[in-house]
């Protein structure tokens, strides 16, 4: 039976995203959080349940409060918030007044994740998100993911997807996907507004012939003969490593290859593995 790759959870990759994912919400600073448009946040005055209590913030950024009314919300960050109602609650109607906001949803940025991901699409921007987050919540990268992701910078506020093709290389960010699922921290990138997290689809390797699982396999990084030879399940017993040969295309014209085990593979090889002699 001849199939294309292989449809693999990877359990060390999930695990990695949730630690760094509990790492990076610890890390993070909400209070740096520019409150937007549709925003819903937590207001609590201390002592003072009737003034506390979740807002909406309308599209011009304002939300409405008890007893001051109009409040400008947008563009403010959290601690800009609370001391605009620290001001306004005591003139006349408080005295010392203890405020805390926070953000019960993000729902004026986003970030975009395409590509190679389990659950492709926009999504809110939760304070200071990171690419490991973003990923998590996209459901992680499939097995076809291949071994870079980019993160395109958007404008702000921008309701689609910016392609890689469409930005200048100094917009795109290549983060190592191998590194970070390690869990390197300097590769988990901090996203923006409008930011694309683009997963491509790694080049594939082709595998007939005295193979145990003949198809397509996706390249991650550099690999030799036995490492693609790995992917489909090793030799068979009636295959040969002394007679293993690559059909590559080079300059528009097909080249056939004899190779050894520790030769290299380049994306859009096919490898063919001859049965033995005897």
């Amino acid at each position: 039976m001849i199939r294309y790759g292989r449809q693999i959870v990877r359990p060390a990759f999930v695990g990695c995203l949730v630690l760094l994912l509990t790492v990076s919400r610890a890390a993070a600073q909400p209070s740096s959080y520019a409150v937007g448009a549709q925003d819903v946040i937590t207001i609590s005055v201390f002592s003072q349940p009737d003034l506390s209590g979740k807002f909406s913030v309308d599209a011009d950024g304002v939300f409405t409060f008890p007893l001051i009314g109009r409040v400008k919300a947008g563009g403010l960050t959290l601690r800009e918030v609370e001391a605009e109602l620290r001001e306004m609650l005591a003139q006349g109607y408080l005295k010392n007044p203890q405020v805390t906001v926070s953000v019960d949803q993000y729902r004026s940025q986003r970030v975009f994740v395409i590509g190679e991901v389990r659950n492709a699409g926009p999504y809110p921007l939760s304070g200071e998100m990171t690419l490991i987050e973003a990923l998590a919540r996209a459901g992680s990268t499939t097995d076809r993911a291949g071994a870079v992701v980019l993160v395109v910078r958007g404008p702000a506020g921008t309701n689609a997807p910016r392609l890689p093709d469409e930005a200048s290389v100094t917009d795109a960010l290549r983060v190592d996907l191998k590194e970070l699922q390690g869990g390197s921290l300097s590769q988990n990138v901090r996203l923006r507004d409008g930011d694309t997290i683009f997963v491509p689809r790694a080049e594939s390797v082709f595998l007939f012939g005295q193979v145990k699982t003949p198809g397509g396999y996706p390249i991650q990084g550099e690999m030799t003969v036995l490492q693609a030879l790995s992917l489909a399940g090793g030799i068979t017993d009636r295959g040969t490593t002394n007679r293993i040969r690559i059909i590559r295309i080079v300059g528009g014209k097909k080249q056939e290859i004899k190779v050894k085990l520790d030769d290299p593979v380049h994306p859009g090889d096919t490898l063919i593995v001859s049965e033995r002699f005897f």
